[in-house]
């Protein structure tokens, strides 16, 4: 006789989602690292995570690398990365960069201000006092 396991409270989600048809039923993950450095134990965590919910609902996971500050970012911690998931035993459906969309999400941002849903903060930063 074997035990059912129990899901955990992102798998409850998850199967509710599915159920209910929302998101189509679809399964879609991400894992977003900063190409700025070597991965750690804790990435291993979040890939196992996003990869395995993606594999065992027979969905996909996409890497997108969060690359705030093209400038800083070198692709040798690209290349470490991809390796590192290929090394896990996962694989990605797309990959995507930050950077690739700023134009986009800066078009979005002076949408917001000229609708009067947000505001660019021009004050100065307080000093810290002893």
């Amino acid at each position: 006789m074997s035990e059912e396991k129990s899901l955990n409270f992102i798998e409850q989600i998850i199967e509710e989602d599915i159920a209910s048809g929302k998101h189509g039923g679809r399964v879609l993950t991400r894992f977003p690292p900063e190409p700025n450095g070597y991965l750690h134990i804790g990435h291993a965590k979040s890939i196992c995570l996003n990869f395995g919910l993606a594999l065992k609902y027979k969905g996909q996971t996409n890497l997108r690398f969060d690359d705030t500050n093209p400038v800083t970012e070198d692709t040798e911690y690209v290349d470490s990365i991809k390796a590192d998931i290929q090394w896990l035993g996962f694989n990605w459906a797309n990959e995507f960069y930050a950077s690739d969309y700023f134009e986009q999400i800066y078009q979005f941002a002076v949408k917001l201000i000229e609708a009067g849903y947000a505001y660019v903060d021009d004050s100065t930063a307080m000093r810290s006092r002893p």
